[in-house]
C-alpha cells in the first residue's frame, strides 16, 4: 500500500514548526542525557529523558500510540528485543511505549551525529560497524555486562527499515546474542508508523501507530541447531501481527 500524501498545510506545519522543534528538543534532552549520565544516573538518561523525548514528539506529530500484550514483559527480566522495522517513528514508539530499561544496537553512523551519538554512547547505547565484523563481535562482547537485571536489548533483526512493509530476512546477530547469554526472546511488532512516516521520505503524516508485544521464547540452548528453529518462531510471531 503507498503511503499517504500529506496536505500541503501540513507539509508547511513539518517544515516551519515541526522541524526546528525536532532539533531543538533533541538537543536538549541529548544535552539532559549526557548531564545525568555524568553524574551516574545512566538508566534514568535513558528511561526519563528517552520517554519524555519521544512522547513530546509524538503529541507534536500527532501520533497515538496503542499498545497490546505489555501482561507478557517481566520488569525483572533482561530480554534480547527483536522488532520489525519500518520507520524512524519505531524509535519513538519503543523509547516511549514499551517503559523498561533498554539498550539500543545502533549503526555506527549514529556515533558522529552530534549531540546524539555522544549522549547515546554515554547512556550505553551499542554501536555496531557493520563493515568490520571484528569490530562489530567486540563491541558485542563488551555490551554483555550491560544486559542484566531487567536492562534489555533491541534490534532490528531486518538490519534496515523495510519499503513496502514486508518483512526482510532477519540477521542472526540478535539470536546468537540470546543463545549466549542464556536470555529468552521478546518478539515485537509495530504497525502504522510507515503511514506516519515511510523509509527514505520526508512525507511525515499524523498517524496511529500499535505496538503488539507478543509472548517470550524462552532462553534457546547454546547448540547450532537451535539458533535456525529460534529466527523462525521469532518471525513468525512478529509477522503473524502484520497487516496482509
Amino acid at each position: 500500500m503507498t503511503p499517504r500524501k500529506p496536505p500541503l498545510l501540513y507539509v508547511l506545519y513539518t517544515w516551519l514548526i515541526f522541524i526546528p522543534l525536532l532539533a531543538l528538543l533533541t538537543a536538549l534532552f541529548g544535552a539532559f542525557a549526557i548531564l545525568l549520565s555524568v553524574l551516574g544516573y545512566a538508566h534514568l538518561a535513558g528511561r526519563w529523558a528517552g520517554r519524555n523525548w519521544a512522547r513530546l514528539l509524538a503529541l507534536l506529530t500527532p501520533m497515538r500510540v496503542t499498545v497490546h500484550g505489555r501482561e507478557h514483559i517481566d520488569a525483572k527480566q533482561s530480554y534480547i528485543i527483536v522488532v520489525n522495522h519500518q520507520s524512524n517513528y519505531d524509535i519513538l514508539v519503543l523509547y516511549g511505549w514499551l517503559d523498561i530499561d533498554i539498550k539500543w544496537v545502533m549503526k555506527e553512523e549514529i556515533h558522529k551525529i552530534p549531540v546524539i551519538g555522544y549522549s547515546c554512547e554515554k547512556m550505553g547505547h551499542i554501536f555496531i560497524d557493520r563493515r568490520n565484523t571484528e569490530k562489530a563481535l567486540h563491541a558485542l562482547e563488551k555490551a554483555k555486562r550491560r544486559i542484566v537485571d531487567g536492562v534489555s536489548v533491541i534490534f532490528f533483526p531486518e538490519g534496515t527499515r523495510s519499503l513496502d512493509g514486508n518483512l526482510l530476512p532477519f540477521k542472526k546477530g540478535a539470536f546468537r546474542l540470546a543463545q549466549d547469554l542464556g536470555l529468552p526472546v521478546l518478539p515485537i511488532t509495530l504497525v502504522g508508523t510507515r503511514d506516519i512516516l515511510p523509509a527514505r521520505s520526508l512525507a511525515l503524516m499524523p498517524g496511529h501507530a500499535r505496538m503488539i508485544i507478543h509472548p517470550p521464547i524462552p532462553a534457546p540452548d547454546k547448540t547450532p541447531a537451535a539458533l535456525p528453529e529460534l529466527m523462525k518462531t521469532a518471525r513468525e510471531r512478529i509477522a503473524s501481527a502484520l497487516p496482509e
